[in-house]
């Protein structure tokens, strides 16, 4: 009698995480100057089957650095620069593990990609929005995912001791793209021109020394014994800028609480709901209730508490645990719940202290949180029904999703579903685009801009959002129920692998920038070669890798 096996399921991936539970990174702070120290523990990767030697990271690595850079974000409000180094000897980063890459589904190797892409471009987002400069110390060598971290920094100072060296060997060495951004960097941020960048992306060996600053590779080089004066003058030279405030107090963020079931997870401001069956979550955001702060005395004394802030934080958890954990789950259907009015109100208080530094970084986090939405690999449907309140910020789920169904009541106008704008749909939150979610939908062209902006204000019904094009469809009650499903089950249908393409193309069509053609060739080039025989068949480069067996190549160009 033959007996199946049972393949018990990998243990989920929390990416909830504090500094007393960090296996891999030190977070300390002095005055105006802060460090994260990177001392990767070889024994504590985030699944069983490999080391994390040399300082190589995997996805519990880039969780912690993740959490540590809301932690200076918000809790540390006088830190004005970080320097990014190693607490290891001789060695700053070799990158992502390749023994993980090797074991690893290709799902879980491009959601890690996309995830460790995330937080690089959210090093990036700090500087230029923030206020707060990022100094990598290379202190010995730096290879791959190591290099493309002191990529995303502001500078990068080499230290010169005649071996450490910086490199992006995953082409000779591995058969794959270096996989955050590496490339994209080395020629848009660096501007290496393109022969040495050849040369470079092509060697195992690196470049070090002065030839790294003529190349463009690194900022500056210093010798040991003067190494870590040079990187704090030049901490404290990128600081002296910023308007981050020296005598502020932080926020603590203390840890998110969460309810999880077998369909689904809530939090005191988002719930979701997921249908196996029909392979659909659906998200639900809810408006703030009771008495709000309205000023900024309230909105600090609230702390973590705030609703913008506790919202962005549970919905940013919710999207990663269901990109994550959830493979099956195709479709995210996008709802709303609560008073429209307390949104507003909320949007209000937003606008008129934007220049303070707490609110700054809430703006902030629901900048990085919706644009995570724009680049998940989901369907996203939004349902604009009873009850609802896409209205502001809020509205910024509608305008993010591939389509947006409204319930028309025109015969019950009090209870008839409302889309309302104002001003922070037309700028403070932009896609990795730069541009706001209505310049992306209507390609900038004037008119439907200036006729959306003009109804700043109005409690809009479906017809008026159809006119103004700002939803996809406005079903009466009659036939609300048939066309969601119709909708739904036909897009449940399709290829995922179609699908995801078809999508980003369609949210990411016209401008481009640095952060869109890291994420577009990430889709385009790593996805398909991590999946090539030549990387990972029986004889592929990340398979062998580690063996002394040599790497078989199909040399075949496709």
């Amino acid at each position: 009698m033959d007996t199946a096996v049972v393949t018990a399921a990998p243990p989920r991936v929390d990416y909830r995480t504090e500094p007393a539970q960090y296996r891999h990174w030190k977070l300390s702070t002095e005055g105006s100057l802060g460090r994260l120290t990177l001392d990767i523990a070889e024994d504590a990767g985030v699944r069983p089957g490999y080391k994390l030697k040399l300082n190589s990271y995997d996805l519990g690595v880039d969780i912690e650095l993740a959490d540590a850079l809301n932690r200076v974000r918000f809790e540390h409000p006088q830190v004005r620069s970080v320097i990014v180094t190693s607490g290891k000897d001789r060695i700053f980063c070799s990158g992502a593990n390749i023994f993980m890459l090797g074991v690893s589904s290709h799902a879980w190797k491009v959601n890690f990609c996309k995830f460790t892409n995330e937080t690089r471009n959210g090093i990036e987002d700090t500087s230029t929005h923030s206020g707060i400069k990022f100094v990598a110390a290379v202190n010995g060598a730096c290879a791959g995912g190591g290099y493309e971290l002191a990529l995303a920094c502001d500078e990068i100072i080499l230290v010169d001791d005649r071996s450490s060296s910086v490199s992006l060997p995953e082409v000779p060495l591995l058969g794959v793209l270096p996989g955050t951004g590496g490339l994209t960097r080395v020629t848009d941020k660096r501007k290496v021109r393109h022969d040495l960048a050849d040369i470079f992306c092509t060697s195992v060996e690196g470049v070090r020394g002065q030839r790294a600053v003529e190349w463009r590779l690194v900022d500056a080089v210093a010798k040991p014994a003067q190494f870590a004066a040079v990187v704090h003058e030049r901490a404290a030279k990128l600081a002296e800028g910023s308007a981050r405030p020296a005598e502020a107090k932080g926020v603590s963020l203390t840890r998110l609480e969460r309810e999880d079931s077998a369909d689904g997870f809530s939090y005191a401001h988002v719930a979701v709901a997921i249908d196996r069956s029909k392979r659909a979550a659906t998200i639900t955001v809810k408006a703030p209730t009771g008495a709000q702060p309205a000023d900024i005395a309230a909105i600090e004394a609230a702390g973590a508490g705030w609703w913008p802030l506790a919202m962005a934080r549970q919905l940013d958890d919710a999207i990663l645990n269901l990109r994550t954990n959830e493979l099956e789950i195709g479709t995210w259907i996008l709802k709303t719940e609560g008073d429209a009015a307390a949104v507003l109100a909320a949007d209000a208080t937003l606008l008129a202290n934007e220049k303070h530094w707490l609110v700054r970084e809430t703006l902030g986090l629901l900048r990085r949180t919706f644009a995570r939405l724009d680049v998940s690999s989901r369907t996203l449907f939004a349902l604009i029904e009873p009850g609802s309140c896409f209205a502001g910020l809020l509205a910024e789920l509608a305008f993010a999703a591939d389509r947006a169904y409204m319930l028309a009541l025109p015969d019950d106008p009090a209870r008839a579903p409302k889309l309302q704008l104002d001003a922070l749909n037309f700028g403070p939150l932009p896609m990795v685009t730069d541009q706001s979610r209505l310049a992306r939908r209507f390609y900038e062209e004037a008119a439907p801009l200036q006729a959306a902006r003009a109804a700043i204000g109005t409690a809009l019904d479906a017809d008026a959002a159809l006119e103004l094009g700002l939803v996809t469809a406005a079903p009466d009650d009659i036939d609300w129920d048939d066309e969601i499903r119709i909708a739904l089950e036909e897009r449940a249908a399709m290829s995922p692998d179609a699908l995801t393409g078809l999508e980003a193309n369609l949210r990411f069509a016209g401008k481009e920038n640095m952060v869109t053609r890291v994420f577009g060739r990430l889709t385009a080039w790593q996805n398909w070669i991590f999946q090539r025989p030549n990387a990972v068949g029986p004889k592929g480069a990340l398979k062998v890798y580690g063996t002394g067996e040599k790497a078989g190549f199909d040399f075949t160009r496709v």
